[in-house]
């Protein structure tokens, strides 16, 4: 009789503390979308002429006119042109303000 009240004790609180911790785990994941959302700005080619762009993580190629990527928005990354692809002449610095926000090439060429 003793042995059973205590494994119903037991089973109480392992009960108990799976719902604590599930309920937890459940708000990072919700942290974690809304960060995602901001973590890129897309930029476009509106200049009338092909470019290759060197993003920091490696090199793109946008057509003229309407060309675009996707790129992680680190705030203090530089951006460059890669006409060889290697990095070339400077574009321009990420800034926060450009997250999550479409940025057009022609601005800084």
């Amino acid at each position: 009789m003793k042995a059973l009240k205590i494994f119903t004790l037991v089973a109480l609180v392992a009960t108990l503390a799976s719902f604590t911790f599930a309920n937890k785990s459940a708000n990072k994941t919700e942290e974690t979308k809304v960060e995602a959302s901001y973590a890129f700005f897309k930029l476009v080619n509106d200049t009338n002429q092909k470019i290759r762009i060197h993003t920091g993580s490696g090199v793109v190629s946008l057509n003229k006119r309407g060309g675009s990527t996707s790129i992680t928005c680190k705030p203090g990354r530089k951006i460059y042109t890669a006409p060889r692809g290697t990095k070339d002449k400077f574009i321009f610095k990420v800034t926060s303000s450009m997250c999550g926000k479409t940025v057009k090439l022609s601005k800084y060429l």
